[in-house]
């Protein structure tokens, strides 16, 4: 048989029981970008598509040995950080992710669900600013986020330099949560802003947004593209996923990840 040639991307993160966020999400956009997830399941959590109820982390030995009966049977290609749940997490990814230098990691330091609950408390950002950041590729949280992991920073600009100066090859912050009429991403890198990307601001809230870019923007690292190519991509990739959303539930709207999936007959049919 001939070697199979699909690269293979382990996510970290919660699992959502309505498939909208956490490792549903990334195994979704993850195959979207044509490669193999290898989810490790880091949080169970309670929740619905209006706000997260309960969540218990996993026992982090447990985390640590998902991840290695994967890493020394398959050959990984990117890794993405989600929701994790503990500092104790936070620090068993660590160590595994430094055993693992050549290995990019996309970081997407989740402190909120989208209804607002806290996943998240002090340590653990403050964990994450020393042990993760120092060790990505990119990281890509929205604009709540970077305030609040560098609540010293009076722009978002200077937020976004605090984090680089962790150690952060790129930051891009999301803009969605801004009060704009367009949504405005922007990223950084070399302790400046590189680039703007503005989209149209789409007229819903949407559960697991974030955990679609991230997990894209890992898929199309394995795949070989360049991080500042694999960014405009995978931003590509989630506005269609959000523009073709759709609501089940009571609360935010669920992207739909696999709208590539409808084929040009069904198009053509319609």
């Amino acid at each position: 048989m001939p070697q199979a040639t699909v690269p293979v991307v382990m996510t970290f993160a919660g699992n959502d029981p309505t498939g909208g966020a956490g490792l549903s999400a990334d195994i979704e956009a993850i195959v979207s970008m044509g490669c193999q997830a290898a989810p490790v399941v880091t949080a169970l959590t309670v929740q619905d598509t209006r706000n997260v109820m309960r969540f218990e982390p996993v026992n982090p030995a447990l985390v640590v040995e998902q991840a290695r009966a994967v890493l020394e049977d398959m050959p990984v290609a990117a890794f993405k950080i989600g929701m994790l749940g503990s500092v104790e997490n936070v620090e068993v990814v660590h160590t595994l992710l430094t055993d693992y230098p050549d290995i990019p990691v996309v970081l997407d330091p989740i402190l909120r669900a989208g209804g607002g609950a806290s996943l998240t408390s002090v340590d653990m950002a403050d964990a994450m600013l020393q042990l993760l950041f120092p060790l990505a590729v990119i990281a890509t949280p929205n604009s709540e986020e970077a305030r609040v992991l560098a609540p010293e920073a009076d722009t978002l600009d200077a937020c976004a330099q605090e984090l680089l100066a962790t150690g952060c090859e790129l930051v891009l912050v999301t803009g969605t949560h801004e009060n704009t009429r367009h949504v405005d991403n922007v990223l950084y890198g070399n302790l400046r802003r590189l680039e703007s990307f503005t989209w149209e601001r789409l007229p819903h809230s949407y559960h697991g947004s974030g955990c679609t870019l991230a997990a894209a923007i890992a898929g199309l690292l394995a795949q070989g593209l360049e991080p500042f190519t694999a960014v405009h991509e995978a931003q590509e990739f989630t506005y269609e996923a959000l523009r073709n959303a759709y609501r089940l539930g009571m609360g935010q709207h669920i992207p739909n990840r696999l709208f590539w999936a409808r084929g040009d007959d069904e198009e053509e049919e319609a």
